[in-house]
């Protein structure tokens, strides 16, 4: 008994050994004519066994190609679509340069210091300091979603400081005092009140 280890290994496993060996045999074919209709004939098949992927775009390209990849780039046919070359297809991309900036606080985020190295590019101080409180909100959001808990703006404003190597303002307020909306709801119904008789007649009779 011989198993599938002892045998040669699979370029496309997904395809199977039966595709394979049909490849294996179109290149033993010697007549270009011979051999391109068994290629058509092995595209067919292959597009058989993802029926679901027949609508896709570029569907039969694909599997031009994954032919190309089955026979090791040595199936010289007539082919419908231009098909890949072998070296490219094997070629090691190139390595990405990785970040090599150091980020003083890493749960804030590169985007955070990205922000923050901006800061120094505004002239006009009421423009800066919304950008600083836009970057204050943001660095809240990122802190909450590291520690689960929430955060004052002391410890935000301190976090700011050390970011920009102290450039900031520590009296800065990161967030503006807004009216009170409940005495001014309050406000407006006593007003009302007073103007309504009906509330004025039961107050006289209290």
């Amino acid at each position: 008994m011989e198993y599938n280890t002892q045998k040669k290994r699979l370029i496309l496993p997904e395809y199977g050994r039966n595709i394979q060996n049909m490849v294996d045999y179109a290149l033993s074919i010697e007549d270009k004519e011979e051999r391109t209709k068994a290629a058509y004939a092995i595209v067919s098949v292959m597009g058989n066994l993802n029926p679901h992927l027949r609508d896709v775009q570029d569907f039969k390209h694909k599997l031009w190609d994954h032919l190309a990849i089955l026979s090791d780039g040595k199936m010289e046919i007539e082919t419908p679509y231009p098909l890949p070359e072998y070296e490219k297809l094997h070629a090691k991309p190139e390595p990405i340069p990785y970040p090599n900036k150091k980020i003083k606080f890493k749960h804030y985020g590169k985007t955070i210091q990205d922000f923050i190295d901006k800061i120094s590019e505004i002239e006009d101080e009421e423009s800066r300091t919304e950008y600083i409180r836009l970057i204050a909100s943001h660095m809240k959001i990122a802190y909450c979603q590291w520690n689960n808990t929430s955060v004052e703006d002391k410890q935000i404003l301190k976090d700011l400081q050390k970011m920009t190597d102290f450039q900031i303002d520590k009296d800065l307020k990161l967030s503006e005092s807004r009216p009170n909306n409940t005495n001014r709801k309050n406000n407006r119904n006593n007003r009302r009140n007073d103007k309504n008789p009906r509330f004025n007649k039961r107050n006289k009779k209290n």
